[in-house]
C-alpha cells in the first residue's frame, strides 16, 4: 500500500487535537483548582464560529477578525478557555480573594496553551495561537456560560504554516 500526501489525512489532525486537549487539561493549576475548559472544532461548527468573527470583527472595524476567518476555513480548531474559580487559599492581606482568582485562571490559561501549543509543536503540525477564535467562541458561548476567556488554536499540516505570513 502507499499512502500519497498523508498531510492531509483528517484523523492525524483531530489526533493531534485531541493530544494537545490533553496536555491543556492537564496542566499545572494555580491554588490546586481546575478552571480549564477544552474543545475541538471543525466542520459546520467551525464555520459558525468562523461567522462570529467576521460579524464582531465587521462590527467592531477589526480587520484581523475577519483575516483570521478566512485563515481557519476547512481547519479543525483547538479551543481553550477559563471559568472563574469559585474559591482560592494563601491570598495575602490588602488582596481580594477575587482579584487572585481571576489573576490565577489567567495564568492557568497560559500555561495550558503553552502545554497543548508545546504537543503541536513536538508532533510537527502547524498551529498559531489566536484571540479572534477564542473571542467568537465566547460570544457563542461555544464552552458553556461560564467561560470568561479562550483562545483558539487552529491545525495544518502543509508545507509551510498558513496561520503566518498573511496579508
Amino acid at each position: 500500500m502507499i499512502k500519497i500526501y498523508p498531510e492531509q489525512d483528517f484523523e492525524v489532525v483531530l489526533d493531534i487535537a485531541t493530544k494537545m486537549c490533553v496536555a491543556a487539561r492537564t496542566a499545572p493549576k494555580a491554588n490546586g483548582l481546575d478552571s480549564i475548559v477544552t474543545a475541538i472544532v471543525y466542520g459546520e461548527e467551525l464555520d459558525k464560529i468562523r461567522e462570529e468573527m467576521v460579524r464582531f470583527g465587521t462590527e467592531r472595524n477589526l480587520q484581523y477578525f475577519i483575516r483570521d476567518a478566512k485563515n481557519i476555513e476547512g481547519k479543525v480548531v483547538v479551543i481553550i478557555g477559563s471559568k472563574p474559580k469559585e474559591k482560592a487559599h494563601g491570598f495575602e492581606d490588602g488582596e481580594s480573594e477575587e482579584t487572585v482568582l481571576k489573576e490565577s485562571s489567567a495564568i492557568d490559561l497560559g500555561i495550558a496553551i503553552g502545554s497543548a501549543v508545546s504537543i503541536g509543536k513536538d508532533l510537527c503540525i502547524d498551529n498559531r495561537v489566536m484571540y479572534s477564535i477564542g473571542r467568537a467562541a465566547i460570544n457563542l458561548k461555544i464552552l458553556g456560560e461560564d467561560v470568561i476567556i479562550a483562545y483558539g488554536i487552529p491545525l495544518s499540516i502543509s508545507g509551510k504554516n498558513p496561520f503566518f505570513d498573511r496579508k
